[in-house]
Parts: C-alpha cells; sequence; structure tokens
C-alpha cells in the first residue's frame, strides 16, 4: 500500500507555487499584450564585478531583502501575510461566463465519480492485501517455530536462504568465521532457537532503536513475536500484536494496537489515518516501564530537619507506544486560545506514531530476518540520501584554494573550479 496522506489533511503551504486561478490576477489584459519578444524583466544585467548604484539604497536606504534579514519579526509576518492568501480566491473564476462556469462544475462532478473509483480501487486493495495474509501466515509461523526453537529448517532452506545472499559472498565468509570462532568457544547445544530475535530486529529500525531504553531491553529480550491481523466488518485498518515470553514486567502476554484508516481515501487517493488505539497495559508493581521515580531530599529552613520525598514521572520508553497520541478534536482547533507550536509538536508526534506503526506493517513483520541481520538497511532511504538540511552553510572565498597559486594558474582555476593543477 503506498503512504497515506499527511495527518488529519494538515500540510505545509508553498509559497513557491504555480499560476492559478487562486493566485491569478484579475486583470490579465496587461499579459494578453505583451509584445512576443519580450522575455525577462528589463533589468539591466550586471557583468561580473560591476555594482550598481541602487544595490544597497533601495527602499528608505536600505534593500528590501537585506531590511527581511535583519528582522525576523517581519520576515515572519510578511510569510504569514503571504500563506493567509493560498488558496483563496483572486475573482478570476467568477470573472468567467456563465457557460464556462457551468462546464468546470461540470468538470468537479466528474471528479466527483473518480474519486469514488479511487475509494473502490484502495478497498480493493486493502482486501487483497487481507487475502495474501492469509497465504503469508504458514511462513510466519514457520519463522516463529524457528526462532523458538520448536524446529530446525530443512536442508532447502538453509540452502536458499545462502543463495539469496549470493551477491555478497566475501562478507557472509567473514560472518561465517566469526560465527565459527563463537561455537567454538561456547557450547552451541545449549542455545535454543535463535536468542533475542526481535530485539536485535527493533534495534535495527532507526525510529524504533531510538525509543528502546536499557531498562526496555529486559523486556523485549522476552518479545516471541510480532503479528499482523486486519479489522473486521469492513472497518479499514489493521491490528499489530506482540506477543511476550512470562515475564515480570506485566502481566499480559500479548499487547496490542490498532490502526484505523479514515473511511474515505484522502485527495491523492490513498487511505488516510483516523486513530490508533493502544493496549492498556497491566505493569507488576513497580515494574512500569514508562514511569520513573524521582527522590529529593527537602530541609526544612526552621527546624534543619530533613525528609525524603519520592515521585514517580513519565519517561521515555518504547512502551509509550501502546499509548499513542490523538488528533486534535474539532473544539480544540476551534478555540480561540489554540496554541499552534503545540499542534504543530501534536502533528509530529501522530506523524511518527502512524509512520512507526506502517513500517511494522509493510517492513519490519514481512522481513524480519533482514532486520535482524541489518540487510534491511541498506535499502532504507534515509541512508541512501542525505538530507540537505543536515548541512550548514559556511562562509567560502574562492580565493583562498588560489591565493598560493602562480598568477595565471589562479585566473585558469576560476574559469574552471573542476580544473585541478597536477
Amino acid at each position: 500500500m503506498s503512504q497515506s496522506q499527511n495527518i488529519q489533511g494538515r500540510t505545509e503551504p508553498s509559497l513557491d507555487v504555480a499560476p492559478t486561478p487562486q493566485n491569478t490576477p484579475l486583470d490579465t489584459g496587461v499579459l494578453t499584450n505583451r509584445p512576443a519578444n519580450l522575455g525577462q524583466p528589463t533589468v539591466e544585467t550586471l557583468a561580473e564585478g560591476e555594482e550598481s548604484e541602487g544595490d544597497e539604497e533601495d527602499v528608505g536606504g536600505m534593500n528590501p531583502a537585506s531590511l527581511l534579514a535583519k528582522n525576523p519579526a517581519l520576515l515572519a509576518l510578511a510569510q504569514s501575510k503571504l500563506e493567509d492568501l493560498i488558496g483563496r480566491s483572486s475573482g478570476y473564476i467568477e470573472s468567467l461566463p456563465a457557460p464556462v462556469r457551468r462546464r468546470i462544475d461540470g468538470l468537479k462532478g466528474v471528479q466527483v465519480e473518480h474519486s469514488k473509483i479511487e475509494s473502490e480501487f484502495q478497498m480493493a486493495i486493502l482486501e487483497l492485501e487481507k487475502k495474501f495474509l492469509s497465504k503469508f501466515q504458514p511462513l510466519y509461523e514457520r519463522r516463529q517455530a524457528i526462532i523458538a526453537g520448536e524446529a530446525e529448517p530443512t536442508e532447502s532452506e538453509v540452502e536458499a536462504g545462502k543463495a539469496s545472499d549470493s551477491d555478497d559472498e566475501e562478507e557472509d565468509e567473514e560472518e561465517g568465521a566469526k560465527v565459527e570462532e563463537i561455537n567454538d568457544d561456547k557450547d552451541a547445544a545449549g542455545i535454543k532457537g535463535i536468542p533475542e530475535f526481535w530485539l536485535t530486529a527493533l534495534k535495527n529500525h532507526v525510529p524504533i532503536s531510538e525509543t528502546i531504553t536499557e531498562r526496555d531491553e529486559e523486556a523485549l529480550k522476552l518479545l516471541t513475536d510480532v503479528k499482523l491481523s486486519y479489522l473486521e466488518d469492513g472497518q479499514p485498518g489493521f491490528k499489530l500484536h506482540f506477543v511476550f515470553a512470562p515475564n515480570d514486567f506485566f502481566e499480559d502476554t500479548e499487547l496490542t494496537k490498532t490502526y484505523y484508516y479514515q473511511e474515505q481515501v484522502g485527495y491523492g487517493g490513498d487511505f488516510v489515518y483516523d486513530k490508533a488505539i493502544g493496549h492498556e497495559i497491566k505493569w507488576k508493581e513497580e515494574k512500569d516501564l514508562t514511569k520513573k521515580a524521582e527522590i529529593k531530599k527537602q530541609r526544612n529552613k526552621t527546624t534543619g530537619r530533613t525528609r525524603v520525598i519520592r515521585k514517580v514521572v513519565p519517561t521515555d520508553s518504547f512502551f509509550n507506544f501502546f499509548k499513542p497520541p490523538q488528533p486534535p478534536t474539532p473544539e480544540s482547533l476551534e478555540a480561540s486560545d489554540v496554541d499552534e507550536d503545540e499542534l504543530e509538536e501534536l502533528d509530529a508526534r501522530l506523524e511518527t506514531d502512524y509512520q512507526i506503526g506502517e513500517d511494522f506493517k509493510e517492513k519490519i513483520i514481512p522481513r524480519a530476518v533482514d532486520y535482524f541481520t541489518g540487510k534491511a538497511l541498506r535499502y532504507e532511504d534515509d541512508f541512501e540520501e542525505e538530507d540537505d538540511e543536515d548541512f550548514e552553510d559556511e562562509d567560502y572565498d574562492e580565493d583562498d584554494d588560489d591565493e598560493d597559486a602562480p598568477e595565471g594558474q589562479a585566473d585558469a582555476a576560476a574559469a574552471n573550479p573542476d580544473c585541478k593543477q597536477q
């Protein structure tokens, strides 16, 4: 399934937009009558090294760009005003003749029918996913039996697994040597199945690994399986099942989390997340991994006596995954005292929560062994491209590279920066 739309339809507005009826001037006569040979605006083009007399004092003795750069509050205000204009009608549609407006309304009606078929398409894909999950299920059960030590892989399964890594023969040989060394030092007969399989797999998924604390690891070592099921009665959505061995942390042996899609698809034709419902974990006494005790000493200023205060406060934990953030209600969005920063933070938390749920469904459950071995990391988008935001601008003077070069070579280097002196 393709990635779902942004949560609750909230998207960041973009100022770099193509001309539309919303931002096209009502009076377009000037543009219509422009000469065919009129290209860029008639502003004198400066050659390199030349300066314009009005560069530094354009508006009130200051360049507008410099004015905005030196006043962040003014820049933010200008951006806010521009964002308010996005999506508003400029009057262009209303100015068209009635027959043309009627045809546009007709096109909107055609689009409505298109949206209905998109919904049918997504529901059909969801039904197909359900059908194929039943085909995958025996493989997941076989995987679980091998992990738990209830069964051993057959020779054909082992050979197929080795063949799948034929592109990395050298790496496999090195890993094989390491495993042999370990087996020589330890008695392998006492090892059952694949210890800490799911903990290792989860720690190799970067967003999830960032939520796992040292305290969580003791509980996650007892995670024996992660399963997927789909909702019944035509409700679009899915449920994640985390199966644990009996443990000292909580009474439950299975924790669940359910993700609901909205019944109507989003503008892009994909399902839109509606909400997520987590499992209320029944923690054993003083074993709640989502909380920690803070102990403080207080001294009485009068008597000098001290007392110890013990306070339980929330803390970071993987198990907060089962207490998902909830989308804002319409009433909270309409409130006059709504905090935009808090809404943005909530949006980010919801986006992260839904994305992790989708990753469990689309990546981790189907390819758990690839996350255990780390093979899946080669295919993660985060490791293929570096975001421009990860780089900071630094002042750079090209003359610094050429100041020691002989006269003439420096000019050549400036003219052709790709050409390096040998």
